[in-house]
């Protein structure tokens, strides 16, 4: 069997070796969303198409016909170089898509562009204090008066909210309808008064999280997408985008090459711990489980270009790619020893912490976006078609 892509894809992954190799240097590595030289590499990426790659050119994208074999070339060999890939974010992994799918030429227009160029980020306003799992039981409330929106409520939860330009909103329009309708899907700017923002620290000692409070919020009335009251059916395709991005393969694939490097010097009694069969063992372990990922990854990319169903494969993305990374982040905990117990300002933390780090934050989005328990129940009853789980008779 000849695995092999052909040479028409040799000499396009020959291409984008050349560029990493010309380029490596510019390439961000942890600065900030904001970071000059992150938004220069953005650009730089788009105009060569590493970024935003089948965006059409009119809104900012670089424009090129869909070819999964060409982006797994470039997935593969940004993360062999360990470069960074552009930015992502519920901005341009989320909304991008979505706005694509259903937004309006206007809306296209205006959002697309900055936010595929980092000058326009995105938070997303779903969770509230009572309505997380059971999202549909959401009660922020959105009043038209007017040409306006007068929005009213709590998001909790809500990442980058004190970092974002703006947010797109869930909000209730019409009340006496049953819970899954009457939502709308709103976009407004973060600075629109009558939003407040308080920071929520996680466990990895950042205020990543936020709760954010709405009080006679005034939107335009034409900043909705999709239809008044059809705001459920636009929140289910975005958050199909959103557990593809909490699971990424290919943010799983750079994570593990430098882990096994990180394998290949730390030594337990003078062996290098890549050749210590027993951790050897839980790294090939961690191996085969993101080739699976990845190979489902394929699964879903062919499914969209063939116009297929490929939504069970979409299911396991979330709940195997953040269960996956955080448990190989924990593998690079072990193999530092006591080490691996370093945080905060300890001066001998190995690459500035990021394993610990990262250890605590996929810990959080295990839970976070559909807990791993919620997923399984997805994937049974609507991948696979199994009962539903028995309700308990509240009555009694």
């Amino acid at each position: 069997m000849d695995l092999s892509y052909g040479p028409e894809y040799d000499t396009f992954r020959s291409e984008v070796q050349t560029f990493l190799a010309a380029n490596a240097s510019a390439a961000p590595r942890g600065e900030g969303l904001r970071s000059p030289k992150m938004l220069s590499w953005q650009k730089r990426l788009i105009e060569h198409g590493y970024a935003a790659r089948t965006i059409p050119k009119a809104y900012g994208g670089y424009g090129a016909a869909p070819d999964i074999l060409q982006s797994r070339i470039i997935a593969e060999e940004f993360a062999r170089a360990q470069i960074s890939q552009g930015m992502g974010g519920q901005g341009i992994s989320m909304l991008v898509p979505t706005l694509l799918e259903v937004g309006t030429e206007a809306q296209k227009e205006q959002f697309i562009r900055p936010t595929l160029l980092g000058e326009m980020l995105w938070c997303q306003g779903y969770s509230e204090p009572g309505a997380g799992s059971d999202l549909a039981s959401l009660r922020t409330s959105a009043v038209l008066d007017g040409d306006e929106w007068v929005v009213n409520g709590q998001k909790i939860w809500t990442s980058t909210a004190h970092l974002a330009d703006w947010i797109f909103c869930l909000v209730r329009t019409e009340p006496n309808a049953p819970k899954h309708k009457g939502i709308s899907f709103l976009l407004f700017r973060m600075d629109t008064p009558g939003i407040e923002i308080r920071p929520l620290v996680d466990m990895t000692g950042n205020a990543n999280f936020n709760e954010v409070f709405f009080t006679d919020v005034r939107v335009p009335k034409d900043q909705v997408v999709g239809r008044r009251g059809d705001g459920w059916l636009v929140a289910n395709a975005i958050l199909g985008h959103e557990r593809d991005s909490l699971g990424n393969p290919d943010a799983t694939l750079a994570r593990f090459n430098a882990l096994a490097e990180l394998m290949k010097i730390e030594t337990l009694n003078g062996q290098r711990l890549i050749d210590h069969p027993v951790y050897r063992d839980r790294l090939m372990t961690l191996q085969g489980r993101m080739m699976a990922l990845r190979y489902n990854d394929l699964r879903v990319l062919s499914a969209r270009l063939n116009q297929a169903d490929a939504s069970l494969a979409r299911m396991i993305t979330k709940l195997e790619g953040t269960e996956l990374r955080h448990a190989l982040e924990g593998l690079a905990i072990d193999i530092m020893g006591e080490f691996g117990l370093a945080y905060g300002d300890n001066p001998l933390k190995r690459d500035h912490g990021s394993w610990q780090y990262q250890y605590m934050y996929f810990l959080g989005l295990i839970i976070g976006g559909g807990t791993s328990q919620i997923q399984k129940n997805i994937i049974s009853e609507r991948g696979l078609g199994m009962p539903k789980e028995p309700k308990l008779d509240r009555a009694g």
